[in-house]
């Protein structure tokens, strides 16, 4: 028995119930085969451009910075970015093959290194799974090719996200997430990102960079 299974039945022991047999197992397959959608909010009930537009503006609200560029201005604007806002063009970014179709070598300035972060870094570039329109929320898978430190570690984050992942709200991903992995399978982290990481925990004044990174760049790439 997995550790999954054991524990889901200490949990049934400790509820006083015995082993989830005939008409209850049939219903509970049922569940996980056809996973039942829940509420939509209006919000976010648009079409793809209203989507996109919808996320660009919660994304600001939420203290990220956004940039709309087609797919071969990507690397000229992470690297003016950088630049504009007196940062190092320096970065750790994700080995992804997704990331790897834009063409770096045209920033002869802009040093990069693949893999994982570590203490020194000040600049990740990721991609991303998908985002919400709903919230401006990122949504991280983390893999072979996505290291979910480049989420967490360096102070400034730069995302590079393709219009076609954005979508309106939080149903949506996990019907992607469960196409992308298949049943019964996830990957070991999936994070939802809402702009820098914040807190108000001292007098209510809203402090970045508390938990994570304090700046957020979103280069959204036209299809």
């Amino acid at each position: 028995m997995s550790a999954r299974g054991q524990m889901l039945d200490a949990i049934r022991r400790s509820l006083k119930r015995g082993p989830l047999t005939g008409p209850a197992r049939d219903a509970a397959e049922a569940r996980l085969a056809a996973p039942v959608r829940g509420p939509v909010p209006k919000r976010a009930d648009l079409d793809h451009a209203g989507q996109v537009a919808l996320f660009c503006q919660w994304a600001e609200t939420n203290n990220a910075s956004v940039a709309r560029v087609g797919a071969g201005e990507v690397p000229a604007e992470i690297a003016g970015w950088l630049k504009r806002n007196n940062l190092p063009a320096r970065a750790a970014m994700a080995p992804s093959a997704e990331l790897d179709r834009y063409d770096w070598a045209s920033q002869k300035l802009l040093e990069l290194r693949r893999g994982i972060a570590v203490p020194d870094d000040q600049v990740a570039i990721t991609g991303a799974f998908a985002a919400i329109a709903e919230t401006g929320t990122l949504v991280m898978a983390s893999g072979p090719g996505h290291p979910v430190t480049l989420n967490l570690l360096p102070e400034t984050h730069v995302v590079v996200l393709r219009e076609q992942d954005i979508v309106g709200g939080y149903e949506t991903v996990w019907e992607r997430l469960r196409a992308a992995y298949g049943r019964g399978a996830m990957p070991r982290t999936v994070n939802t990102i809402t702009g820098p990481s914040r807190t108000g925990d001292i007098e209510q004044t809203i402090e970045l960079g508390a938990h994570g990174p304090r700046r957020m760049h979103i280069v959204v790439v036209r299809p």
